[in-house]
Order: structure tokens, then sequence, then C-alpha cells
């Protein structure tokens, strides 16, 4: 009989529920997404979002637990994350899954929501018949992490079989996580909320545009593997700043945004050509970034394999790149579905499935841990 676990995500601004029927199988995966609330804000609302999430938490496991075709009773634990995140909005999920397992006298299952990131990596590759050789490094990368891990295998049962994973950090970054800097410069262009998937689909729209500006790699002092992407922002904005002919543009774009166009269809011919090559250059500078620090640690540590996750995962160069890189150093480079890069809850019920089987079960003292430390 397979263990079927409920998953519940609510860490930041999505308000997810899906059942995983042991580790690997999705049998449902429902995602609320809250980017329509947040965009005017131009980031996430932590009181708007945990607002939200109250909204969104009944219906959204209803409706998972509707497509996987079972009742509550047939569930077999509870897998919730505890952080890092949103206090406000870990809480809300992390009440409802407590409540929600006391009354079906159900295991409750704690669950951090990096390892789900990673547990998303391995999700799409059993889809695929794939196995990500271990020992991997993982980069985590997202609107709110950039951070990279060593993954082994913790226990004699591999992961496939529900054994559990030990984590080690090898770095992050030191100011601004990557899709934050991504936000800040749509912001700055004009180009809205979220900035990752627009500046992507323009980037790859550059063509032969020259770049205004050149962009050289990152240094850091002590572990060279360290992240930093606030001075590759900060000198975005001044480039801006000292080029006035970019105002007029931003004025349209943004005037565009408020009418509601902000498809790429949309915003491409409000994009002069030297906009184009800076959105060029930026991309090109933080994937750089990205892959030449972890391809380092890979080597270093004689990974088996490279996982990439998180929402900066679904870009496109950054998967074209990887794969390319990875694949010269003699490495494979997994990526989860872009459905399973940003938040969702199949990750979490997915990671949920070895601390089930090694019955590390939480009682109802769970309290919400925004810092949560993976390793």
């Amino acid at each position: 009989m397979s263990a079927r676990i409920l998953g519940i995500e609510s860490s930041c601004d999505e308000t997810a529920a899906a059942v995983v029927a042991d580790g690997c199988e999705i049998l449902s995966s429902v995602v609320a997404s809250q980017i329509a609330i947040h965009r005017k804000y131009g980031g996430i609302v932590p009181e708007l979002a945990s607002r939200e999430h109250l909204r969104q938490i009944v219906p959204v496991v209803r409706e998972a637990l509707a497509q996987a075709g079972l009742q509550l009773s047939e569930l077999d634990a509870v897998g919730v994350t505890q952080g890092p995140g949103l206090v406000g909005a870990l809480l809300v999920g992390i009440t409802y899954a407590k409540t929600l397992a006391a009354s079906l006298g159900k295991p409750l299952i704690a669950v951090n929501h990096l390892a789900g990131h990673v547990h998303a990596v391995f999700l799409d590759a059993h889809k695929a018949a794939r196995a990500a050789q271990l020992p991997a490094v993982c980069l985590i990368v997202s609107g709110g992490h950039t951070v990279l891990y060593e993954v082994k295998q913790k226990t004699a049962r591999s992961y496939e079989d529900g054994g559990e994973l030990q984590y080690r950090k090898i770095s992050q970054t030191r100011d601004d996580a990557a899709g934050e800097a991504y936000d800040k410069v749509a912001k700055l262009l004009g180009l809205g909320y979220p900035g990752g998937p627009i500046l992507d689909r323009l980037a790859a729209a550059a063509g032969n545009a020259a770049a205004p500006i050149k962009f050289g790699p990152t240094k850091t002092r002590g572990n060279r593997l360290d992240f930093s992407f606030s001075g590759l922002k900060t000198a975005v904005l001044y480039h801006v700043r000292e080029t006035p002919e970019y105002a007029a543009e931003i004025a349209e774009r943004e005037a565009a945004l408020e009418r509601g166009e902000r498809k790429f269809e949309q915003l491409l011919p409000l994009c002069s050509p030297k906009t184009l090559g800076l959105l060029r250059e930026f991309q090109n500078a933080v994937i750089r970034d990205l892959v030449e620090r972890t391809l380092g640690a890979a080597e270093e540590l004689s990974a088996e394999s490279i996982l990439v996750s998180g929402g900066v995962a679904a870009n496109s160069q950054l998967r074209a790149t990887f794969e390319a890189r990875a694949g010269s150093a003699g490495l494979d480079a997994l990526f989860p579905s872009r459905a399973l890069s940003t938040d969702n809850a199949a990750m979490i019920a997915a990671a949920a499935y070895p601390r089930f089987r090694a019955g590390s079960f939480a009682d109802a003292s769970l309290n919400a841990d925004p810092g949560l430390a993976l390793a």
C-alpha cells in the first residue's frame, strides 16, 4: 500500500496543497498564486500574503484531494512547511496542518522549504526515469534564496526508496538573491513584477543589440563560492540614471503596466535595442556567476551531478547554459519542471516522505521558524 502524504506549502505568496504517493508519484498539485495581489507593490507584502493564505487554504486542500480522488481519511500523513519563510504565512499552513492531522489521527511532519526544492528535482527525475547521482551539488535560486548545498545520502536506504538525505551548506548570497535582483531591475526599467519571466524573454529577444555597458565577474572576499548581486543591480541603476534617453521609454512602459498591458508581446515594442542589450548583459552576468560558482563547487567536491531548483531555475538561458557546461564537464544537470521550480506543495509532500519512513513526526508544539536552516 502506498504512503499517501498531503503536503501543505504557505511560506511566501503561494498557497499550495498536493498529494504525493511514496515520495515520488504526484497524485495532485494545486497552487493558488498571489502575484496579482502583490504586483502593484512591486514585491511581497507579508500582511496581505497571510490574509490571502487564510482565504485560500481550505479550498486549495479540498481541490488537491478531489484531484487525487481521495478522502481525508485515506491520507497516511500531513506534511507542512515549517520554514524558512514569512512567519505569518507559515503560521497559516502550520495551524491548518496541525488541526487537520490531529482531527484525522494522522502523523504530522515538519518540512524544511529548502529540502522541498531539492526533492522537486527528484520528482521530475523519477517521472523521466532518471536518477540523480549522489553526492550532488544543489543550487537553490529564487526571489528569496541563492544558496549552494552539498547533498549526500544519509542512510543505507537510497533516497529513491525513502532514505534520508544529508545536507551541507557550501555558499550563499551575501546580499540580494538572484530573483530579487531580477525584480529590482525590472521595477527600475518599468517592466513590472515579477521580473524574472519577462526579463528572460526580453533578453532572449535582444538579438544582435549592442550591450550599452559591460558587467565583469563578481568577486567576493573570503569564500570564493559566495554569491553577490547587489553590486550588479546597483550598476544597472547608476547606468540608467546617467543615461537620460532611457527615461521616455520607461515612462511608456509604466503607463502600459497601468493599463494592464504587461505581456511580452505588449512590452517588447516599447523596448529600444539599447534596453534589450542592457537586459541581455544583466542576465548574462547573473547566469555567469550562478553557473561558474556551482561548477566550481562541483569540481571541488567531486560531485556526481548538479541539481538546480527554485523559481529562477525556470529561466531558459540558465537551463541551457547549465546543460551545456555541465555536459562538457561530464556531469548531469537536473532541473524540476517549470511548474515544480516555483513554490509548490508536491515538493513538500515528497520531502516529508523520508521523515515519514524514519518516524520523524512533529506534535502540537510545532511552530513556524522563519529562519529555519537546512544545514
